[in-house]
């Protein structure tokens, strides 16, 4: 049987040729409108995104023959899973993919927030020579937390363990074992691990439990000078909160690849990019070509494999 498969947001190359290559009947459209999406849901047999697209629950509501959301990343949060496994549709995604792309980037945001890279490089750029302004501070011997010890949390305490920091991680789930192998300490609570970190980066799903997770009640209990860190995703933070701290000198600086809205929309998300001691880029952790390649095959494997297991079922009754 040929499966109809569409293909948006940019999803890489190598995704369609595999389905192809498997016989399928592949379209791609990289960008896709709500009223094309509607269109879509009751036309293909699989939709293969990354997070731009929006299954909200009107859309899914509408799905007559789709059968497998594909999602190329690592976040659902662009999906409503409780329509979709209402209209018993598969979602898959490709966490795995993309793991050292952002654990990479996360380190990377770190030593530029430290050292003052992107501001120094703008000021040479413009003729100045302001080497005495720019004097950060070192990684070695500072605290790192880490909230969310999942694969890219442990890619992350991986490389800040080789530059020498002491590296404190809390989940909801139980790390100790882990943790311990790696050398890694583990803190019972969230207000544990916040009193005691210099440095915070954040490696959790956006969901309604983890939204506003560190608010200002969270960042009062952090360091006086403290810096964060968030490739995970914008809404985990509180945007008002995280601007009022960095304005007041609470947090002596943030490094931010997501946002609440992306782009950003808000007066308050405009004035958190444009602090001197914010380092912020748009949602590119994953953007590797290593990674964005991975997810691809990974996502047209799943995919791919989900669909024949449901026909196969079909024909055997």
């Amino acid at each position: 049987m040929t499966f109809k498969i569409l293909i948006t947001d940019n999803v890489h190359a190598s995704c369609a040729e595999l389905l192809r290559a498997k016989g399928c009947n592949v379209d791609v459209k990289p960008s896709l409108s709500k009223e094309e999406l509607l269109k879509a849901v009751k036309e293909y047999d699989a939709i293969i995104v990354r997070g731009k697209t929006k299954f909200t629950h009107d859309v899914i509501m509408e799905a007559n023959s789709l059968k497998v959301i594909g999602r190329a990343g690592v976040g659902l949060d662009n999906i409503d899973l409780d329509a979709a496994s209402e209209k018993n549709i598969r979602v898959v995604s490709t966490p795995q993919a993309s793991t050292v792309a952002v654990a990479e980037t996360t380190i990377a945001l770190m030593l530029s927030l430290a050292r003052m890279i992107p501001e120094a490089v703008k000021s040479l750029k413009e003729g100045a020579w302001l080497k005495h302004k720019y004097v950060g501070f070192e990684l070695r011997g500072k605290v790192l937390g880490i909230i969310g010890f999942g694969r890219i949390g442990k890619a992350v305490a991986k490389r800040a363990l080789s530059f020498e920091m002491k590296v404190i991680a809390y989940d909801i789930r139980n790390i100790r074992e882990e943790a311990s192998v790696m050398g890694v300490e583990v803190a019972l609570t969230l207000e544990e691990l916040l009193k005691k970190s210099d440095i915070l980066s954040l490696h959790i799903p956006l969901n309604k439990n983890t939204r506003h997770m560190i608010g200002e009640r969270e960042i009062s209990l952090m360091k006086n000078g403290a810096i964060i860190i968030n490739t995970s995703r914008g809404g985990i933070i509180d945007t008002k909160a995280l601007l009022k701290a960095l304005k007041e000198g609470k947090l002596a600086g943030a490094a931010l690849d997501v946002f609440e809205h992306e782009p950003p929309q808000t007066e308050e998300e405009w004035e958190l990019i444009r602090l001197p001691n914010v380092i912020a880029t748009p949602h590119i952790a994953s953007q590797t070509q290593e990674a964005q390649s991975a997810a691809g095959v990974m996502i047209a494997e799943e995919v791919f494999k989900i669909l024949s297991d449901i026909t196969s079922r079909k024909e055997t009754r």
